[in-house]
């Protein structure tokens, strides 16, 4: 009986694993023919007739919108390439005089000599005319049954929103002999997106566990990237700059709107800016790069709020206290004056950012002293790192001047001059006023849906808190004031709800006389709502505006759009 027992105990085993494996073998057939049926089919077709690009398969990125749907914002788009034979083509005016009308009517250009040049090339079989045609117009020229005409499968990364983040997305093209990711998140998840060449064949055993294996050994596994940009707060942010760039006419314009409790970007847009399916229409290739993460610039006063926190946090000043202000004081043999050169008297911390007193923010920087203030910005603030953001080529600022002897270099610093840092790196430091006091890692990416079917929510780290949180709540009532009492005439206060904001007007340093100029500026203007529940921060910058000296006048219109945005699209609750 004993052995029976273990007989029968040792067959059902065998048959659980048996079982088992059946199961494996079921689900990655599933896998390889129903759900990656197309891809395999793509790389057989690519056998068969030389194909004009490598790019058999590459794995999605997906906007996310307000209410968790996924949206499309790069993929692959499947349609013709238009090829000739010339030795099938007996004349090749007439073969074009066909084919041209129809082309036209899709909205593809051929030239005509372009044309004739390669339909008449001696000694070759193939001649590619056009590619990317879509499938309708392959279909209409495949009808007409013309000699020496060949149509061969294509595939090509396809942008739905054509621009719509375009700095931020990028694109795909050669390098070298191969296509890959270049700029944007289609660079920095080049890895997650791309199947290589070594995909293309492999055994069908190493195909069925290959998976498994690589994900337990932490091999890199591809996938679709979801991020958090949502699609309708972008195209209204990229509107509003657009807005901006016709009545300002910036060198460049640039924004960026954030969850300051999580880093999860919504939106961030340049302009200039591209269409992402004709980017080889661009002349100057810097428009590919973002300058809200791989430039540095000094941007001025809305680094005030930093440097009263810092203030406040390390116990140099209290909210409550006051300070002579003089208009003008000299240290280390240099004048630091406020913007209207005009002394206020014995006023109140509030001043400070109610009226943007470079004075007051020196008072406060002196009051600290060195070893504080650059242990509160360099260490608590991370200035001068990067922030770790999911993009390609990122800056880190440059704050040697906060490793200095001398007073002023502290003092400048105060009031964001001086010191060069990246509107990105600017925003993470700014969000710590925004939640509690906690330094948050910007991203984009939230989840990788991988193709053996698994997702992957992504976790983003967070350091802190870095800031006690009765100090983000005394700053942040103290830029609500500002909101409230002083910004634009009032124009930006909202009556039930709190905002918290700041402006900034930097100064431009002539490179080549090491001086700043007296007639180009930075415009910077940063804030969050509501003021003590932060669902948002948004950041500003645009890079020599023309036609007003302070950045009140050229962006509170737009942060007040913004926000009234922001409040109705999320349907955010009154707070006041």
């Amino acid at each position: 009986m004993k052995l029976n027992a273990r007989f029968i105990a040792r067959v059902r085993v065998v048959a659980a694993g048996l079982s088992l494996i059946a199961l494996c073998i079921i689900g990655r057939l599933y896998l390889l023919q129903i759900m990656n049926g197309a891809e395999y089919s793509a790389r057989a077709d690519a056998q068969f007739i030389q194909p004009q690009t490598p790019l058999t398969d590459r794995d999605a990125i997906y906007f996310t919108d307000k209410n968790g749907n996924q949206i499309l914002a790069a993929t692959l788009k499947s349609g013709f390439t238009l090829a000739v034979n010339p030795a099938k083509i007996s004349d090749a005016g007439a073969l074009y005089t066909a084919l041209a009308p129809l082309l036209s009517q899709y909205g593809v250009a051929v030239a005509q000599s372009d044309f004739m040049a390669k339909a008449q090339k001696a000694g070759s079989q193939y001649q590619v005319v056009a590619d990317h045609l879509d499938a309708s117009l392959g279909t209409a020229i495949q009808k007409l049954q013309l000699p020496g005409v060949i149509l061969a499968d294509d595939r090509w990364r396809y942008y739905p929103g054509g621009s719509l983040a375009a700095q931020e997305i990028g694109f795909v093209a050669y390098n070298g002999d191969s296509q890959e990711g270049r700029y944007g998140l289609e660079q920095y998840y080049q890895q997650t997106l791309s199947h290589t060449a070594d995909d293309l064949y492999a055994n069908f055993f190493v195909e069925l566990f290959g998976g498994v294996k690589g994900a337990l050994e932490g091999q890199p596994q591809t996938g679709d990237v979801v991020t958090t940009i949502e699609p309708s707060v972008q195209t209204e942010l990229e509107r509003d700059l657009a807005a901006y760039m016709a009545q300002w006419h910036p060198a460049v314009a640039g924004g960026i709107i954030m969850d300051p409790k999580t880093g999860a970007i919504y939106a961030m847009a340049v302009n200039p800016t591209f269409d992402l399916n004709d980017f080889g229409a661009q002349q100057n290739p810097a428009i590919y790069a973002n300058p809200l993460v791989e430039s540095v610039y000094e941007m001025g006063s809305i680094i005030k709020p930093l440097t009263m926190a810092a203030g406040i946090d390390s116990g140099a000043i209290t909210p409550d206290e006051t300070y002579n202000d003089t208009g003008c004081i000299t240290v280390d043999t240099k004048p630091v004056c406020n913007y209207d050169l005009r002394a206020r008297g014995v006023i109140p911390m509030q001043q400070i950012l109610s009226q943007s007193l470079n004075v007051g923010a020196s008072f406060i920087a002196t009051q600290m002293g060195q070893n504080t203030m650059r242990d509160y910005f360099l260490n608590h603030y991370d200035l001068g790192q990067q922030t770790g953001i999911d993009m390609p080529g990122e800056l880190s600022g440059l704050t040697s001047t906060l490793k200095s002897a001398h007073q002023v270099d502290y003092d400048t610093a105060s009031f964001g001059q001086g010191m060069a840092i990246t509107p990105v790196e600017t925003i993470r430091a700014l969000a710590t006023l925004a939640n509690g006091g906690y330094l948050v890692t910007p991203h984009f990416a939230q989840a990788i849906h991988y193709d053996t079917g698994i997702t992957q929510t992504l976790a983003w780290p967070t350091q802190g808190p870095v800031l006690k949180p009765q100090t983000t709540t005394d700053v942040s009532r103290m830029l609500t004031t500002v909101v409230d009492t002083v910004l634009a005439g009032g124009k930006v206060k909202l009556e039930h709800y709190s905002i918290a904001a700041k402006t900034g007007t930097g100064q431009i340093v002539n490179h080549d006389t090491g001086s700043y100029y007296t007639d180009r500026y930075l415009h910077s203007y940063f804030g969050y709502l509501p003021s003590y529940d932060a669902k948002f921060i948004i950041l500003l910058f645009a890079y020599e505006p023309v036609g007003a000296p302070y950045a009140s006048e050229t962006w509170s219109d737009i942060f007040s759009s913004l926000t009234k945005f922001l409040i109705n699209y999320y349907n955010v609750p009154p707070d006041r």
